[in-house]
């Protein structure tokens, strides 16, 4: 039986859908003239009192498979042991820095960022690079918030993401193939969508630390290794910053890491993916279903380079 192809009414609410040109618009002002204030660009005023998002028809995983399946590899590549090496984090106090081409660089703490930015639900898809994916309930808030605080200049084209290295507590850092911290990255105009999201909980409460306590960003049409965990620098760059998986696998893990179901792995093919909690696999929808949001952003790009 075919599988019904979910539409942007499925999962977004009316004004970000009816705004998407207007969004569009000022966007392309956004990055040839500089920073403009809120008035102006309304993609964070698109979401000032949003409708619950929701994965329309697809029943979010339970809180268990959430917990207990994650990728995580400051910890271990072994999903299931990540629960449990993740409790060894300290979590509080913890500061997030915010600095780079921005007019206001500053030093945020984590109970600032929780009074600051009310808590909002997304129930988001999100799908593995491995093939596996889930539909979770994220709390937290629009990641526009967060950079409009800090005044981007006209010279800032890219967002760094730079996870914590602790390596007495984080014991995959002890080793490993990868180079610590991790860093991940985006255009600006990515960070500045209305779907990119800062998740501070989950299913209502605080956020576990094996899923990226006390925070992560969460970009629901990219694979998930775009999707960094427990944040300690957002930088404002120039030029285009190198990222963890890309520098170590550039043939594998691309820079964008957008969800594309015509671009195989060179490992494995992702036409169909694994949803966790059931027998049969389901096909992999163009930016894992957020096509009609996002694909706009990346128009007379190689498709290839989605990957």
């Amino acid at each position: 039986m075919a599988s019904k192809r979910l539409t942007e009414n499925d999962v977004t609410p009316p004004e970000i859908y009816r705004g998407r040109r207007l969004f569009i618009a000022s966007a392309a002002a956004f990055l040839g003239a500089g920073w403009v204030d809120r008035q102006a660009f309304p993609a964070c005023a698109l979401l000032k009192n949003p409708d619950t998002l929701k994965a329309a028809g697809e029943k979010p995983n339970t809180l268990e498979e959430i917990t207990s399946y994650n990728n995580y590899y400051e910890f271990s590549t072994n999903k299931e042991a990540v629960r449990i090496l993740a409790q060894e984090l300290t979590t509080s106090p913890w500061n997030v820095v915010i600095e780079g081409e921005v007019a206001k660089p500053i030093t945020l703490g984590i109970e600032d960022i929780l009074k600051k930015f009310p808590s909002e639900e997304r129930i988001y898809r999100l799908r593995c690079v491995e093939g596996w994916s889930m539909v979770i309930p994220w709390n937290g808030f629009p990641l526009c918030h967060l950079i409009e605080m800090a005044r981007p200049t006209a010279q800032a084209k890219y967002v760094e993401f730079v996870s914590l290295h602790r390596s007495k507590e984080m014991i995959g850092q002890r080793g490993g193939s990868l180079e610590w911290p991790y860093r991940e990255g985006l255009r600006l105009d990515e960070a500045m969508h209305p779907l990119a999201f800062v998740a501070t909980g989950l299913y209502g409460n605080t956020l576990p630390k094996q899923n990226g306590a006390p925070l992560r960003i969460v970009l629901p049409w990219k694979y998930g290794f775009k999707s960094a965990k427990a944040i300690t620098h957002i930088r404002f760059l120039r030029e285009q910053p190198q990222t963890s998986w890309n520098k170590i696998a550039p043939s594998e893990y691309g820079f964008y890491g957008n969800v594309n179901p015509e671009v195989p792995h060179p490992r494995w093919i992702q036409k169909r993916e694994n949803r966790i909690g059931e027998l049969r696999k389901r096909p992999t929808l163009p930016f894992n279903g957020y096509a009609e949001e996002v694909a706009h952003l990346y128009a007379g790009l190689d498709p290839n380079l989605l990957f």
